[in-house]
């Protein structure tokens, strides 16, 4: 039994559980400029932000687009990014259980010999009922804290599977393009060694009747085979890159995709739709990375809260209700039945400096937790603004070198006519050939840099994430404040 001045305590110390001790949280102010070099803050009244146009409008080409749901489907990366969300969930359901009582039913049988000299040699003792053990009453928010920071956890996890599948988008695409860049590489090394071939024939035919020397034949043998080298290093790094494309698939290429890029050429390739770069601030809520340490940041604070909380009483409780008898028989009989309430409360006295050293710890964390979320600001600040930078530059030397690209066509057509009437040497023709083929190769990967530019534009806006495309990648609820 229990006094009338225990339901008193209880209940004031019911109704001032839930006292927080966590620092209060202020978003800290983004440690980058107000506005980028060379930023669009808006292309038009109608232009939307990066994060809320959908891949599937930015990446038109229809081959893409299967390959990017290929990717989503079966990506192993992708698949443990949404594993974790479980994990995290569950980890704050247990946490958030420690904020209610436990109750079970329990059930106890005794014998003990008699020790009082009187009455029956043996006493037997049954029970039966339910039992509330060590119930603490979150008097100073310790309890409440660790949910916090277990929610902002799982917020976390949500995040970085969004972040995680942002990068997907992009590094499928990019694997994409590489693989068509490869293509038309291949290609023009092809067509080289086959004219090359051809070259040597004639310059062995030269050499052999006496019109041209034996230097012109070896030059013409060593720019072939340089030729064969190079197409040979190509077709390798076109099977690694492959290679790559398929690990980010999770399966393999799908024939009637591998079977379209044959022939392909970057500037048959669709620009992608122009984006505003908006502000730096919009980072903050565009970029899933950036709100993943921010959720972060929030958790360590509130890990200070459980710290702090620590340095105080815990006040538990611990109650039965049920029903005893000495006899089998006699429970649930009028009379048997009862109950018992215990109230405990534990303050720390001496305990070594652990509670100091873990409210310490505490703070450091959140410190930490502090510069990563300015570091992951910094760092998207970087790339949106290398994106930017890129674009203008990037056009201008792509003009350039297609302008040069017909200077070196016309170069080498006027190199061959002069030296098939003997008025050029073959020296010049090589040094045309070779003139040519460079910068044949040169204007294709300055055409993937641009294209490979404006995914990283995408990317580093927040784009490429949609909740449809992670909800069915994942097979896992949508976000939740009560998971």
């Amino acid at each position: 039994m229990i006094n009338r001045s225990t339901p008193v305590a209880l209940a004031a110390a019911l109704l001032m559980a839930g006292c927080s001790l966590i620092p209060t949280y202020e978003r800290p102010a983004a440690p980058v400029a107000d506005q980028y070099a060379h930023g669009n803050a808006s292309t038009s009244a109608n232009a939307k932000a990066a994060a809320q146009i959908p891949w599937e409008a930015y990446f038109q080409d229809p081959r893409l687009q299967q390959l990017i749901r290929l990717s989503l489907e079966n990506n192993r990366d992708l698949r443990v990014a949404a594993l974790n969300i479980e994990r995290a969930q569950a980890q704050y359901r247990i946490t958030r259980a420690d904020q209610f009582p436990s109750v079970d039913l329990g059930a106890n049988a005794s014998r003990a010999p008699n020790t009082t000299g009187s009455g029956d040699k043996y006493l037997n003792s049954f029970s039966v009922g339910l039992a509330v053990t060590s119930w603490e009453l979150d008097f100073f928010g310790r309890i409440d804290s660790l949910k916090q920071a277990a929610l902002a956890q799982y917020l976390a996890t949500e995040e970085a599977r969004r972040a995680a599948q942002t990068s997907l988008v992009a590094s499928v695409a990019n694997s994409w393009y590489t693989l068509l860049a490869d293509e038309e590489l291949l290609k023009i090394s092809r067509d080289t060694l086959k004219t090359r071939e051809e070259s040597v024939k004639l310059a062995k035919l030269r050499f052999d009747t006496g019109v041209a020397s034996e230097l012109d034949y070896r030059q013409a043998v060593s720019l072939t085979e340089a030729a064969r080298a190079t197409l040979a290093q190509q077709q390798r790094q076109r099977s690694l890159d492959e290679n790559a494309l398929v690990l980010l698939l999770g399966q393999a290429l799908p024939p009637d995709v591998s079977a379209s890029i044959s022939g392909q050429r970057l500037n048959d390739v669709a620009d992608m739709p122009t984006i505003p770069s908006g502000l730096p601030s919009d980072l903050l809520t565009q970029r899933p990375d950036i709100r993943q340490a921010e959720q972060l940041l929030i958790s360590a604070n509130a890990s200070i809260g459980a710290a702090r909380a620590a340095f105080f009483p815990r006040i538990a409780l611990t109650g039965q209700f049920g029903t005893a008898s000495s006899e089998l028989s006699g429970l649930f009989k009028s009379g048997s039945w009862g109950f018992s309430l215990a109230p405990s409360a534990l303050l720390p006295i001496f305990d070594a400096g652990r509670n100091s050293a873990g409210l310490a710890v505490a703070k450091v964390e959140r410190d930490v937790a502090l510069a990563q979320y300015e570091k992951a600001i910094q760092t998207a600040f970087r790339e949106v603004s290398d994106a930017l930078d890129g674009q203008d530059l990037l056009n201008d030397q792509i003009k350039a070198q297609r302008a040069q690209l017909e200077a070196e066509q016309a170069r080498l057509k006027l190199s061959d006519l002069r030296y098939s009437n003997g008025v050029a040497s073959y020296l010049d023709l090589l040094d045309a050939q070779r003139s040519l083929f460079t910068l044949e190769q040169t204007t294709v990967q300055a055409r993937l840099t641009q294209l490979l530019n404006q995914v990283q534009l995408y990317k580093a806006l927040g784009g490429g994430w949609t909740e449809s495309a992670v909800a069915a990648a994942s097979g896992t609820a949508s976000t939740s404040d009560n998971p």
